[in-house]
């Protein structure tokens, strides 16, 4: 079990800054080489896709205004459009919104950039907060970053089936030895590029009894952080915002979020939900597959919300 002083450390001995030049801001999607697409590509073997994204609920996750006109023809200022067909085509209509939503926490499943997360005041690859600007957001390391999407393939590593519980409790931390044990239940090894999916059960909690209050949470301990750094991934996600909660650490309160994304550029899939994902997994025998995540192009911004897509 790594020491405070051991996880303070991971900083600099699991840092990532200038491993690809003083200007990259893709941190560990740099291990998604052409090459590791092509092998998630030959991960599909059934063709069957699922979803790993929790539905967003209207109104409680976003505020929502929906404009709808029966007859576009008869809309206010109507008379003015350039278009002759506009007025006369008295057929058609049209609905549309104005969305607000706010995506990071513990409720939409969303992606994480580097500059989402500062340590002394310094985001990934050395760079200042200062880069992010409350007017323009961010000129660093932003979702952006990742505009031709983040596709490869994917592993997803079943902690509640590899302990024989039908979830973890809160509170609960994965450790390196659970990912291995995985693992070996799964036939499965994690490779260079790969996008690991952590899932602790905690989604059959929240569809059979709803969302948990609270900051207790089960996850990723900060001891797997070498390993992930050793095995080169690209991504980690979880069905729960990732980190353990509490961290065991009196002085680092989200160890994974912070080392991740600062020292070493990790992008996080935070509160993903891999029931039906898990299910398709056991019910084929096949935990790795073709993985894709599309962040919108949120110019400046410090993640999106996404809906990654298992296709076995």
């Amino acid at each position: 079990m790594p020491t405070q002083d051991d996880v303070l450390g991971y900083f600099n001995t699991l840092s990532n800054w200038g491993r690809w030049g003083d200007e990259d801001e893709l941190g560990t999607l740099n291990h998604i080489t052409d090459d590791v697409r092509l092998a998630a590509a030959r991960a599909v073997r059934h063709g069957r896709s699922v979803s790993c994204a929790w539905e967003v609920a209207v109104p409680e996750d976003m505020e929502r205004s929906t404009t709808t006109c029966p007859c576009a023809a008869d809309m206010p200022g109507a008379e003015n459009m350039p278009v002759p067909g506009f007025h006369a085509d008295r057929r058609w209509g049209f609905s549309s919104e104005r969305l607000g939503i706010t995506f990071h926490g513990n409720t939409l499943t969303h992606v994480d950039s580097p500059c989402h997360i500062f340590w002394d005041g310094t985001m990934y690859n050395g760079r200042s907060h200062s880069l992010v600007d409350a007017a323009t957001g961010s000129a660093w390391a932003a979702v952006t970053a990742a505009a031709n999407g983040i596709i490869t393939r994917g592993v997803l590593l079943d902690i509640a089936r590899a302990r024989d519980v039908p979830w973890l409790e809160p509170g609960q931390g994965v450790f390196p030895d659970d990912l291995e044990e995985a693992e070996r239940r799964q036939g499965v090894r994690v490779r260079s590029g790969d996008a690991v999916l952590l899932r602790t059960g905690y989604g059959r909690v929240r569809h059979e009894a709803g969302e948990a209050s609270g900051f207790t949470q089960a996850g990723w301990h900060a001891s797997c952080l070498p390993w992930l750094h050793e095995r080169d991934v690209a991504l980690i996600g979880a069905d729960t915002p990732q980190d353990v909660q509490p961290s065991g650490y009196e002085d680092v309160l989200m160890p994974v979020h912070a080392v991740s994304l600062v020292a070493m550029g990790l992008w996080l899939l935070d509160n993903c939900d891999l029931e039906v994902c898990a299910t398709t997994a056991a019910e084929l025998g096949q935990w790795d597959f073709h993985l894709a995540v599309a962040p919108v192009r949120f110019a400046g911004t410090s993640g999106s919300p996404v809906n990654p897509i298992a296709t076995f």
